[in-house]
């Protein structure tokens, strides 16, 4: 279930609430006495968060396979071609 955040078009308060895609919108703002009404706003969705030292496809092979591509001359630390003119 995602968050969305309101924000109170009377008094300008601005909150978060978790609730299912299948919830109606809140209308009235929350704050006692002020009635307002509220407008959904835009989110920036979930950001996405890659915790650790890389996700490429090579940061994952086994130790066997890293000593046979040392072992091999890496072929990624090899300088790039020269064209031909």
């Amino acid at each position: 279930m995602p968050n969305y955040d309101y924000e109170c078009q009377k008094c300008g308060d601005r909150f978060e609430v978790f609730q299912s895609m299948n919830d109606a919108k809140l209308s009235l703002c929350r704050v006692d006495g002020c009635g307002g009404e509220l407008k959904r706003l835009l989110g920036t969705g979930g950001g996405i968060i890659f915790k650790g030292s890389g996700f490429y496809q090579t940061d994952y092979r086994s130790s066997s396979y890293q000593a046979g591509a040392k072992a091999d001359g890496g072929g990624s630390s090899a300088p790039p071609a020269k064209s031909g003119d």
